[in-house]
């Protein structure tokens, strides 16, 4: 169960973490990564946050690259909000592949819609 503070800063952390990477990925054309949600701690000391990226076959490159820089990813986000949190949370990401379970279902229910039509 989520406190509101919890909430509050699981939202802000998304945003701000949403802004750092448009700005990344300007640089690289036909890329796009966006936070589809973050989870803070209890004691809001670790954040992890899950990345949705676009086209989805350089989402285990990409994370790789931003793992190795999440110092510079925790600094910038500590920069945004430094006036908001007295402490900025240790960054953890994963790639949230719920968008990609969803083409999966969809794609396995099609052939069987057909096949039900032309009966």
């Amino acid at each position: 169960m989520e406190t509101t503070r919890q909430q509050k800063i699981n939202r802000l952390i998304q945003k701000e973490l949403g802004e750092i990477f448009l700005l990344q990925t300007k640089a690289m054309p036909g890329i796009l990564v966006s936070v589809s949600g973050v989870r803070i701690s209890s004691d809001l000391s670790v954040a992890k946050a899950y990345l949705s990226i676009f086209p989805s076959e350089k989402g285990p490159e990409l994370l790789v690259n931003i793992k190795t820089n999440v110092k510079a990813i925790r600094y910038d986000l500590g920069q945004r909000l430094g006036k908001q949190l007295r402490i900025i949370p240790a960054l953890v990401f994963f790639i949230d592949d719920s968008l990609d379970y969803l083409e999966n279902i969809d794609r396995l229910l099609k052939p069987e819609d057909k096949k039900e039509t032309e009966e």
